[in-house]
């Protein structure tokens, strides 16, 4: 009986240790990604035909071309994660991100419009757009999914892919419309070919974004949980969604503007963490980050690479890789019922 009772208390303290280690951040393995990551960043600074070592301006095209580009990718790779993450928490749903909600639909909507209203809209202007259209159109696609009384994990993306695929058709027509053919290819194929200094420095707003959702993480946490529990434990729900969808609008809005469309990003990263790690926001959250930005990093070294000296754009890499991950996730789940 003692010998029971000794076995019973050793084996709650292992778990208790072993739970501690799983939700610790600074780990091993978190630091030997993130040296992957640096190693990565490196090997972008130096990939591209202009040879930066042998010309006399290669010093001054260094910093003003593969400097930018490769924080932009780093930043994109963490703001597109990072809002796939927390869309999955809100609806509770592995599907989800913002390609498969028409989040990302809705912000190109917005930049049309901005175009069509402005003939030569800033940057500032094009954000603007683009996140206000990123933020209703979520918001509409989560009063769609109130009145869906069947809330399968298919039925969900399902929604909102064929939501985004409306808003991409009217977006299409009011670009052709009204002549903006140019401006609508140059959205969808979402390239990093164009970033230099000084088209590129709003995206570090994404850095205050990741801040705000490493504070609201355990809320952001017991959202993901469903309105009841939520509500029980003293969450107002519909207000941490709204903050949520908020800043998931503002990242998404961001990249939009300056990149263009980046998709299934938000799906592969999140659920590779939560395979592995579970679903606690606080302490997933640094490894999306970090394994976003390897992941559209390699994207877009390969894209480089593959028909040098032309480029690919990152997208289509992104698209190929995500679209088989989007099927192996469906594939698991029916395997799993």
């Amino acid at each position: 009986m003692q010998k029971n009772t000794i076995q019973k208390i050793t084996g709650s303290e292992n778990s208790q240790t072993q739970c501690y280690n799983h939700n610790k951040i600074w780990t091993k393995p978190f630091i030997l990604a993130i040296i992957a990551v640096i190693i990565l960043g490196v090997i972008s600074l130096f990939t591209g035909v202009y040879d930066i070592r042998g010309q006399e301006d290669g010093i001054n095209m260094f910093f003003i071309t593969r400097v930018p580009r490769t924080a932009a990718l780093m930043l994109t790779g963490a703001a597109m994660s990072m809002s796939g993450l927390v869309m999955q928490l809100i609806t509770q749903n592995r599907l989800v991100e913002p390609t498969t909600t028409g989040t990302i639909e809705w912000a190109g909507l917005g930049l049309i419009l901005v175009y069509l209203l402005f003939p030569a809209p800033t940057l500032v202007l094009r954000m603007t757009g683009a996140i206000l259209f990123s933020f209703i159109g979520t918001m509409i696609y989560f009063l769609f999914l109130r009145r869906v009384k069947l809330r399968s994990s298919l039925i969900v993306p399902i929604i909102g892919i064929m939501l985004g695929a409306v808003i991409s058709a009217i977006s299409t027509f009011v670009g052709l419309a009204f002549q903006m053919k140019q401006n609508i290819e140059t959205w969808f194929v979402g390239s990093f070919a164009s970033v230099l200094i000084g088209k590129y420095e709003y995206l570090w707003l994404i850095v205050i974004v990741t801040f705000l959702i490493f504070i609201y993480a355990d809320r952001l946490t017991l959202a993901g949980l469903g309105e009841d529990v939520a509500t029980s434990l003293g969450v107002n729900y519909s207000k941490i969604v709204l903050f949520g969808t908020g800043l998931i609008s503002f990242a998404v809005g961001i990249v939009a503007a300056v990149i263009g469309n980046l998709p299934f990003l938000g799906l592969i990263v999140p659920n590779i963490v939560s395979m592995y790690r579970g679903d606690d926001l606080r302490s997933n959250l640094p490894w999306v980050c970090v394994l976003g930005m390897g992941t559209i990093t390699v994207c877009d070294i390969i894209s480089r690479t593959i028909i040098m000296p032309f480029e690919v754009p990152v997208s289509l890499i992104l698209g190929t890789v995500g679209s088989v991950v989007f099927i192996v996730i469906l594939s698991k789940q029916r395997r799993l019922r």
